[in-house]
């Protein structure tokens, strides 16, 4: 019997580390002006409701606060929360618009998870599952759920144990948690015919692509990520394995 997938090995393997000196830390001042100028410029490529904006408003605001307690986002990219993070699940769920059903892999700090919460959170039956087996992690979720009156339900456990949450899924997500050949792995024995996987991946998703391709058969679209040169979003249908 195959043993359940360990998340933290599933990662792809960390890049060398560079010689270049890491990017001092921002100012108080020179972080919140960054944050302002980001959020204006994410929220001007995206349309969205003047609620959403606030539920968005409310969900950085309450990322901030917890990420002083606990590691959420990598402490560098704070000032960047709206660019790095935030647009990323909003260009998913314009992307995927017929979905009313996510199940949202590894979600984290919520991203995208908690992101196509605040998007669900405007249509009638839309709802928004989270898998998360760190605590801390998912008590943030729990609470940005309840505080941003979210359709979301959080899940504190392995994705293993959460197969009949997968098999209701219209669409399944996930970013940052493991390689395109184990997420295939994780899914495939619990998800319908029809779900539809949307995965986000970086510059490095063509070597992903081409590993995964030795085992799985699958219909796949690469969709250009407007966040980050190189990376995609990628909307895959029919997925098989290969005898």
């Amino acid at each position: 019997m195959r043993k359940p997938l360990d998340r933290k090995a599933a990662r792809p393997a960390a890049s060398p580390k560079r010689s270049t000196p890491p990017r001092p830390r921002m100012g108080k001042a020179a972080t919140e002006a960054k944050l302002a100028e980001e959020r204006s410029a994410v929220l001007s490529r995206n349309a969205v409701s003047r609620e959403t904006v606030e539920r968005l408003d409310a969900y950085v605001t309450l990322l901030r606060t917890w990420q002083a307690r606990i590691n959420l986002i990598a402490p560098s990219t704070v000032p960047e929360i709206w660019t790095r993070h935030i647009e990323d699940g909003l260009v998913l769920g314009e992307k995927a618009k017929a979905v009313s059903r996510w199940v949202d892999l590894g979600s984290g700090a919520g991203l995208p998870g908690i992101v196509l919460g605040i998007l669900m959170a405007e249509r009638e039956g839309g709802s928004v599952h989270l898998i998360e087996s760190n605590d801390k992690k998912a008590a943030f979720l729990r609470t940005a759920a309840r505080e941003l009156n979210l359709p979301v339900t959080v899940h504190a456990e392995r994705i293993e144990g959460c197969g009949g949450v997968l098999a209701a899924a219209d669409g399944i997500s996930a970013r940052a948690l493991a390689s395109l050949a184990d997420l295939f792995s994780l899914v495939a024995p619990h998800k319908r015919e029809d779900t539809i996987l949307w995965f986000l991946k970086g510059r490095s998703h063509e070597s992903e692509i081409a590993e995964a391709a030795a085992h799985w058969r699958s219909n796949m679209v690469k969709h250009p990520s407007p966040v980050e040169d190189g990376s995609v979003v990628l909307e895959i249908r029919s997925l098989q394995r290969i005898a």
